[in-house]
């Protein structure tokens, strides 16, 4: 049981390290809102399995029919599972008996150990297994073998018993429910969807003895017994035998959007919080192994001895620094931009247009340095500024090739659960902390990042709020001017904290950031362009050529000589940043009102916070 922003991540990341251990056909997903795993045969929703099952069943026959031709069996024995099955049973079981028989010990002597080959009946069936399959060096290890070929072989089988119900159940649906009922070990389902097919589940018959929720903390308590009464008792008694329960109390709580509940019912506590707080005991994990140690500094003051796994030393991606980066996490000071700070077109959707650019920018440096977009998340405490974050990289960078999107701009309450290797964090506030100030949103914030945090934030604003100041105390120790090197590629050899080799460039404001982005796009654009020239130069011509074809190509040359260096797809420099007709060597420009991101200008904006 999770929540459905958290499930499909919990999936992506554990049924990765676990797949070769687990038979696909007992891994099933029960929740509309679980999405394809992005690795192979891993669509693990009700008909994605039903569909697994029916080609799995048709590869295990493919082997059976290749088995009946091994042995010179004449008829059809992989027509369906039913007759596969009375294959094995009258040929194959036949067959391996009597080679048991001729083997076996006999008296206190052992059989000669060519005999293991010698009578092996499925020795053409292995043919293509490397060769040769019997060592002849001992006659127990030959025997270990040739049971464990006899065991691959009965696997085939088994499972083809196992998928004989899909023969008999025609559609889909009854297939599915099959898989659910008899089938499936482990299923996967969000709270809010066993809530909604609690009456099918039990109609169902529908039984299980463990219940593990993720991110119980998360769960309302409602939510949390629902899960527990998916099943009708047995002789008066619950079948289930073991609830685990994992979560973080010092991270965010539901989401209730009725201040009324929230706060004079109690409504937001969770169920796991609750068993927190009255002293049932628990087992407290006192280890990370998500980020680096110098990031797990900043939140690690909010638990109880919070330490690193071995891993998070001894890992080369954790000792690595970041490349074009001075340090692995930064608070980046922004100032009013244009004389603006936050905005606030609608009540509650808040933005920042100064920040808002500095992230996007930041983004785009990164990605030109080589960085892969997927690995970087683009994050922020508010609905407005995550809108207006989007509108800036559909107009400047969405939808180019060498750019290209984030893996996610969304806000930290729909992050939690969630992580990337490098969060950019933007905090918009500049007139009030806001709800920030919630040590647990700060907490969720802080730890969402692997390898590289960076913060754009008001620091005058947010390092004098009392709640922030273990984290804001190990933040303003660095420098607040964003510190970049811009020859340094990725990946680098450069390990964490050691001295570049490369010159450090100090960037003071947004405006300086967008412009140096843009400079450095079009450098790349048109040494690209240089090379694809030189690369891709065609010999002289020769002597033989006619003049006409000679004049022909003498226009072709003089066509391309006029074309710009830059195509429609080149990312203008920021319009809140430089105007198009600065030069590229200028640094020091006057700001122009950012056409492209107009804080709150669209009627698509979504309503107030409610976060």
């Amino acid at each position: 049981m999770a929540a459905h922003c958290y499930l499909n991540s919990l999936l992506k990341h554990s049924f990765r390290q676990q797949m070769p251990l687990i038979a696909e056909h007992i891994l099933l997903t029960f929740s509309m809102k679980v999405t394809v795993l992005p690795f192979d045969l891993m669509n693990i929703g009700r008909y994605g399995r039903v569909n697994y099952v029916l080609a799995r069943r048709i590869e295990l026959l493919e082997e059976v029919k290749r088995l009946q031709k091994s042995l010179g069996v004449p008829g059809d024995a992989s027509y369906t599972c039913e007759t596969a099955g009375y294959f094995f049973l009258y040929q194959v079981m036949s067959r391996w008996e009597e080679y048991i028989s001729k083997v076996k010990n006999k008296g206190s002597t052992l059989p000669d150990v060519t005999e293991v080959s010698t009578f092996f009946p499925f020795q053409e069936y292995f043919a293509n297994a490397p060769q040769p399959i019997f060592k002849g060096r001992s006659y127990e290890e030959d025997m270990e073998i040739a049971e464990g070929c006899f065991r691959h072989i009965k696997k085939i089988f088994t499972q083809l018993e196992e998928f004989r119900a899909s023969e008999l159940l025609r559609s889909g649906l009854d297939r599915s429910k099959y898989l659910l009922v008899k089938e499936a070990k482990i299923i996967a389902m969000t709270c809010t969807h066993a809530a909604l097919k609690r009456h099918d589940l039990v109609k169902l018959g529908f039984k299980y003895d463990n219940i593990l929720m993720e991110e119980a903390a998360q769960i309302l308590e409602i939510e949390t017994f629902i899960p527990l009464l998916l099943q009708n008792p047995q002789d008066g008694f619950s079948r289930l035998k073991r609830w685990i329960m994992i979560g973080d109390h010092h991270q965010l709580p539901p989401v209730i959007k009725n201040m009324a509940f929230q706060k004079y019912s109690n409504m937001e506590q969770s169920l796991f919080t609750r068993f927190v707080r009255v002293g049932v005991p628990t087992v407290d994990l006192d280890a990370q192994g998500r980020a680096r140690a110098s990031l797990c500094n900043l939140y690690n003051w909010r638990y109880k001895n919070l330490g690193n796994l071995p891993h998070v030393q001894l890992l080369p991606e954790f000792s690595t620094a970041n490349a074009g980066l001075l340090y692995d996490f930064q608070l980046i000071n922004v100032e009013d931009f244009q004389g603006v700070g936050e905005s606030e077109p609608n009540p509650y959707f808040y933005q920042n247009l100064g920040e808002a650019e500095y992230v996007v920018a930041l983004f785009m440096y990164m990605c030109l340095l080589g960085y892969p977009a997927d690995r970087i998340s683009i994050l922020t405490t508010y609905n407005g500024q995550k809108h207006l974050i989007r509108d800036i990289i559909n107009r400047r960078c969405g939808n180019n090739p060498l750019i290209g999107r984030p893996n996610k701009v969304t806000t930290v309450d729909r992050f939690q659960g969630q992580q990337n290797d490098y969060i950019l964090l933007s905090l918009v506030r500049t007139r009030a902390v806001g709800h920030l100030r919630d040590v647990r949103r700060l907490v969720v914030a802080m730890s969402r990042a692997r390898l590289g945090l960076y913060i754009f934030a008001r620091v005058s604003l947010f390092q004098n709020c009392f709640e922030l100041t273990p984290a804001f105390s190990q933040l303003t120790a660095r420098p607040l001017h964003l510190h970049i090197i811009p020859t340094e590629p990725f990946p680098t050899t450069r390990k964490n904290g050691e001295r570049p080799s490369h010159e450090v460039q100090i960037i003071k404001n947004m405006p300086q950031m967008a412009n140096f982005v843009y400079n450095m796009y079009m450098h790349l654009i048109q040494t690209t362009h240089h090379y694809q020239q030189t690369f891709l130069q065609l010999p002289p011509a020769m002597v033989e050529e006619s003049e006409e074809v000679q004049n022909q190509e003498t226009e072709l040359e003089t066509e391309e000589e006029t074309v710009p260096a830059h195509a429609d797809s080149t990312p203008s420099p920021t319009d809140a940043s430089c105007s198009h007709e600065t030069p590229p060597a200028q640094t020091e420009v006057t700001p122009a009102p950012c056409e492209a991101a107009a804080p709150g200008a669209g009627p698509d904006t979504a309503p107030a916070d409610t976060e």
